[in-house]
């Protein structure tokens, strides 16, 4: 039986091509605008830092630092350790196969690494070099971004992403027009989702740490604050790596230029603008405040850990003991939707988590620039938008079952208030 083909995207997100070919240049140039803004000292958003040139951006040896970081991960990620588990059925309800060892590539990195630093290993270096690091990280994105594109153009019809098959060049480069590229049993998407980039972002906020140690003797409570509950993130994502494999990301998006760039050089170069800012601009936090801010996390990450576990245990298993007590509606499609636990407190419980967890990874710098507050609120329009682009394919998908679901769950991210 011939596999049922991909039909063409008809509805463009994003605002179509030229939104597409907008992003595609606006999201590297933010990059850069918000780590030299970070340097500066007024470190103001409405300052026009002097921009680079390309001459002293470009260094082979970073380079060639960033290509050994990916092949390196990408070696850890094919070892064969941890276990091997099955993704969500394809269109033609067949399943993947995907190597779970996350936490494997985490404990052999950190021992590589500790071993490095007793041995002399000089870990600021990647503050020194970090506009250098992230211009490589960024080329290696849109180099990736093209050879993805050019391989999905002879991949079977079956194997394209339902959102990047439009049949413009520039929109199905940016949204990704394979859903699942691979090279063998090597899962490009699926590698990229978590590995170098998230693994990066650690060792990034590591080197802020000991560059703040060379400048000033100790690493602050503030920067103690930041690694801490980033790391914390990290870990928990490649302790719960199999998770992802039912997310938007893994089961609807296709692999192009929006996720690779997200993933190896947004991710890690980014999300660690806390640890960067805190070096240029170092905030002494008091130990009431901290213990505050270490609630606020805790209760983020209570909320986003729980709600994140409950769905993907039911969508792997309705029966198990942990969800088959919770409260469903049918759906035409034979799947159920939870109406009760966290998923009967608001329609993305896990997106509320993560925006507290990404306002407490803030508050650390102080509150006397916006600089540092870049990630929650950038966060939220993303998770505005993610929310609006879930609810669209849960309509679609679900129909009558998704407006009787947001009838009982009016709340979408915040309970009572929106």
């Amino acid at each position: 039986m011939e596999a049922p083909r991909v039909p063409r995207t008809t509805e463009l997100e994003f605002g179509g091509t030229w939104g597409a070919a907008c992003l595609t240049l606006l999201l590297p140039a933010s990059t850069f605008y918000l780590l030299l803004v970070s340097r500066t000292a007024g470190a103001s958003l409405l300052s026009l830092p002097p921009f680079p040139t390309f001459r002293s951006l470009w260094d082979p040896t970073d380079l060639g630092l960033v290509l050994a970081w990916i092949a390196a991960q990408a070696l850890l990620a094919q070892a064969p350790l941890g276990k091997v588990t099955e993704g969500t059925p394809l269109r033609d309800k067949t399943r993947l196969q995907y190597r779970i060892n996350g936490c494997h590539a985490l404990g052999v990195t950190g021992v590589v690494l500790g071993a490095g630093l007793a041995g002399g290993l000089r870990l600021s270096y990647v503050y020194d070099h970090f506009l250098q690091l992230a211009f490589a990280a960024t080329l290696v994105a849109f180099a990736l971004s093209l050879i993805l594109y050019l391989k999905a153009l002879v991949a079977p019809q079956n194997a394209l992403a339902p959102g990047g098959n439009s049949g413009n060049p520039i929109y199905d480069f940016f949204l990704g027009h394979e859903l699942n590229p691979r090279i063998g049993s090597f899962d490009l998407k699926f590698f990229c989702e978590l590995r170098p980039g998230l693994l990066g972002w650690a060792v990034i906020n590591m080197g802020m740490l000991m560059k703040e140690a060379e400048l000033r003797g100790s690493p602050s409570l503030a920067m103690v604050l930041v690694n801490g509950f980033q790391l914390l993130y990290v870990v928990d994502a490649l302790w719960h790596e199999e998770a992802v494999l039912t997310t938007m990301d893994i089961q609807r998006d296709g692999f192009g230029f929006m996720l690779a760039f997200g993933d190896l050089a947004w991710v890690p170069f980014l999300y660690s603008l806390q640890g960067h800012f805190l070096v240029t601009h170092p905030h002494k936090v008091s130990l009431p405040a901290a213990a505050g801010i270490v609630l606020l996390n805790g209760l983020g990450y209570a909320i986003f850990r729980g709600a994140n576990s409950q769905k993907n245990t039911f969508r792997r298993n309705p029966n198990d003991p942990r969800v088959a007590g919770l409260r469903t509606i049918p759906t035409a499609t034979g799947r159920r939707l939870l109406v009760s636990g966290w998923w009967g407190l608001v329609r993305h419980p896990n997106y509320l988590g993560d925006l507290l967890m990404a306002l407490a990874w803030s508050l650390p710098c102080g509150l006397t620039h916006a600089l540092p507050y870049f990630y929650p609120i950038y966060f939220l329009l993303l998770l505005l938008h993610r929310e609006a682009r879930d609810e669209r394919h849960c309509l679609r998908q679900y129909g009558l079952a998704w407006r009787e679901y947001c009838r009982k769950v009016p709340f979408r991210i915040l309970p009572y208030v929106y």
